[in-house]
């Protein structure tokens, strides 16, 4: 059996060092209960900066000095801070999987919407980079590549992962149930029908869990400059509701949606996802070799790091 604690913690937005700690905190919190696997959801670590949306006029000074302030609080996995997650890890004794605004070297603006892997050794086991930031998401974070998309062993299970609207392509979806993914982590910033329903075919469909992530973040917690941005960026909503939950391979939840700051806790049987494989299996028995070919180019393609 494996159990998993999913954080909707509120995410300290734009200060790095006050999310470590929290997130150093939660690792430790999660091992006490006997988690295997602890995830975070999109960009948890510096926050998902929904104000893109309301600030995307020309030449905006405001635009400009957030975007600064958000590239200061992002991870560069090769920096002192990111070292301090993967020592929790290793003390803890757990494996890790995090939403972060990655920096792609302590020296760059470049940043991209990163998934991270930690194993219970403290090593990186993947990086995943969003393949394509969605609509004004693009003026943040550069295009990811395939190099992360992939699915690795962990003591907690087979772990792949996507972010946000990567669930809408086909191929990506396909490439890792290909790599026999049993554990599937679904990032989110928040969890609206249409993202559930995302991850309910995608456990449908690759018979494995998914571990869907979404952030609680009121907008009383969002800096009063950025609030009015923040919404209009939320669709008028009031702030991330959370929304967590684990899906089985049948497609039905085993725990959640949790709309709440809770963490939602889970366990469950890696062995049904091969008991269900019975009747659908995408790439065993229900494949059509002869007809498809899926070819990934999994080459690191910009920014450097991992």
């Amino acid at each position: 059996m494996t159990k998993i604690h999913i954080v909707q913690d509120t995410p300290p937005l734009l200060d790095l060092e006050a999310g470590i700690a929290m997130a150093e905190q939660a690792i430790h919190a999660a091992a006490r209960d006997g988690a295997d696997l602890i995830v975070f959801p999109e960009t948890w670590l510096g926050g998902y900066p929904a104000w893109v949306f309301g600030m995307a006029g020309w030449d905006s000074a405001d635009a400009r000095s957030w975007f600064g302030k958000l590239v200061e609080a992002s991870l560069a996995l090769d920096s002192h801070e990111a070292q301090r997650l993967f020592t929790a890890a290793r003390e803890a004794g757990i494996t890790v999987v995090m939403g972060i605004n990655e920096r792609a070297r302590a020296s760059s603006a470049i940043l991209f919407n990163s998934l991270v892997t930690i194993g219970p050794d403290g090593s990186i086991q993947n990086v995943h980079r969003k393949l394509l930031p969605t609509h004004t998401e693009r003026i943040v974070w550069a295009p990811g590549d395939a190099a992360g998309l992939v699915t690795v062993p962990t003591p907690a299970g087979r772990i792949g992962g996507l972010v946000c609207w990567e669930h809408w392509h086909p191929l990506a979806r396909q490439a890792l149930h290909a790599a026999d993914e049993e554990i599937h982590v679904a990032v989110w910033p928040d969890m609206p029908a249409a993202h559930q329903l995302a991850c309910r075919s995608y456990a449908f469909e690759g018979r494995c869990f998914v571990v869907s992530a979404g952030t609680y973040l009121p907008v009383d917690r969002v800096p009063e400059p950025l609030r009015e941005a923040f919404i209009i960026g939320l669709g008028g909503q009031d702030g991330l509701q959370g929304g967590s939950g684990v899906i089985g391979p049948n497609g039905e939840y085993c725990v959640g949606p949790v709309f709440s700051g809770e963490t939602v806790v889970a366990t469950i049987d890696l062995a049904d996802t091969i008991r269900f494989k019975h009747d659908l299996d995408v790439v065993g028995h229900y494949d059509r070799r002869d007809v498809f070919t899926l070819t990934v180019n999994r080459r690191r393609e910009i920014g450097g790091g991992r």
